[in-house]
């Protein structure tokens, strides 16, 4: 099974996987998480990232999942990139991590990885747009109409 290492501005990437866990009903296994805290030396930022990798990885590959673009976080997750063996996304976000967690059982990471940018993408809503689109009356009217309208 792949692993699944979020490595974050502290103190969003802990915040994320116990989220799976409020999800899921509990811990995720494979899953671990890197803080990255202000001013932090990023050499030993990476070698506790290659040691977590180590932790969760049983030989199926690792997704690494970072926040934002540029940033130290993904900076770090960069340099642990390999080829089909631990491949990293840039932008995390709730929706994503558990859609990883949900299909990495028997997936290829290749595979895994493109299926994680589409959910990402489509996670995105404007809920008040989205809310009207697909609106379900809460109760009816007096003249019969639906209170969506």
């Amino acid at each position: 099974m792949i692993g699944v290492l979020v490595i974050a501005h502290a103190p969003l990437a802990t915040a994320l996987i116990h989220c799976t866990r409020h999800i899921f009903g509990e811990m995720p296994r494979q899953l671990a998480a890197l803080d990255v805290i202000p001013d932090e030396d990023p050499e030993a930022a990476r070698e506790a990232a290659q040691h977590l990798i180590d932790r969760i990885s049983d030989g199926s590959g690792v997704l690494v999942l970072t926040d934002l673009y540029g940033a130290t976080p993904a900076r770090i997750a960069a340099r642990l990139a390999q080829p089909r063996k631990i491949g990293v996304l840039c932008g995390v976000n709730l929706p994503t991590l558990v859609k990883a967690l949900g299909r990495r059982k028997g997936t290829d990471l290749g595979d895994l990885m493109p299926l994680l940018i589409g959910a990402g993408r489509g996670a995105l809503l404007e809920l008040g747009r989205a809310a009207a689109d697909t609106a379900v009356p809460l109760a009816p009217e007096a003249d019969g109409g639906d209170a969506t309208r």
